[in-house]
């Protein structure tokens, strides 16, 4: 107990009902993404505070803008719940504030004076737990700027805390601009009725949905636990859209596996699952230097020019060259 404290002492916990409901065992899939262990105590040498470097690109406070026609706009860093391997723990938790009015503005600000900002997404911290009125004057606020013709949030809300996702919270998103939700879930056992019933009022109110899985050592880390999880996202009409290569964040190596277990697990899928049903497997290098697909290739080129392309059952075939 005196270790768990210790890791409460330095990373934020909070687990809500609705995530206990799911938990089966002390070291079940869902229990491992929330409950403190004592390995976060653990910090290798290649960990990092800021591991996919968002500090250099935050030219104003709550502005992070690492792409030239995307920006972060984070207007909390505080969450419903707590993941043990996240990529942002020593920026958020309990004690953290929203943007003062002022800080937002300036926020808004940059996007406005920006024009080649064509997409913002809400980050955090988590935005679906500001309250809805706040949530609708941040929407109507970005819906407002010209340029601006998407938004995005991304939010662990619709499965750790569905009961926030009221009539109240569907009017706030309400916009003429097209409205993406990035659904946070790692495992198919997440999806209880409640998630399942969020999801169906998102899309009741005119919200697209797309998810993000964090590939996890003792969570997802076979291709059995992510085909199930595609499939039923996808049954819910949420279409998967990125899985995560564990980032380099403090205390977090006993979730890490290596990129070719990542690409091996991956291969897997492949012919299993319909395009419709396989996001893009990403890694975001260290230091801020963006996302990458680092799915295996397909494709292999010899020295004399002719291109091979192996097939999902893993033959290998010669591509007619251009004639």
């Amino acid at each position: 107990m005196k270790v768990l404290r210790q890791v409460a002492a330095r990373y934020a916990v909070s687990i809500t009902q609705a995530v206990r409901d799911t938990i089966k065992t002390a070291n079940d899939p869902i229990a491992l993404q929330y409950v403190p262990q004592a390995a976060e105590l653990v910090i290798t040498p290649e960990e990092l505070n800021d591991p996919i470097g968002d500090e250099p690109h935050s030219p104003v406070k709550g502005i992070i803008h690492r792409y030239p026609d995307r920006a972060l706009l984070t207007p909390v860093k505080v969450c419903a719940v707590y993941c043990r391997f996240c990529f942002r723990r020593e920026q958020v938790g309990p004690g953290q504030k929203i943007l003062s009015a002022a800080e937002l503005e300036s926020a808004l600000d940059y996007i406005r004076a920006h024009n080649e900002i064509y997409e913002v997404i809400l980050s955090g911290g988590d935005p679906l737990i500001l309250k809805p009125e706040k949530l609708k004057a941040l929407i109507t606020a970005l819906s407002a700027i010209e340029h601006v013709q998407v938004i995005r949030i991304h939010t662990r809300i619709p499965v750790a805390d569905p009961q926030r996702i009221t009539d109240a919270m569907g009017d706030a998103l309400q916009t003429s601009k097209a409205l993406y939700i990035a659904i946070h879930t790692n495992h198919k056992q997440e999806l209880s009725t409640l998630a399942q019933e969020a999801f169906a009022r998102l899309i009741k109110y005119g919200c697209t949905l797309v998810s993000q899985t964090v590939l996890l050592r003792g969570v997802n880390d076979n291709a059995q636990a992510l085909e199930d999880l595609f499939r039923r996202l996808l049954a819910l009409r949420v279409k998967p859209y990125y899985l995560h290569h564990p980032d380099l964040a403090t205390g977090t190596s006993h979730f890490r596996l290596s990129i070719a277990e990542g690409q091996a697990i991956f291969k897997q899928l492949r012919g299993r699952l319909s395009g419709l049903a396989l996001p893009t497997y990403v890694l975001d290098i260290p230091g801020g230097y963006g996302k990458v697909p680092i799915s295996a290739s397909y494709v292999q080129c010899d020295e004399a020019g002719n291109t091979y392309v192996t097939d999902p059952q893993g033959h290998t075939h010669l591509y007619p060259p251009l004639s």
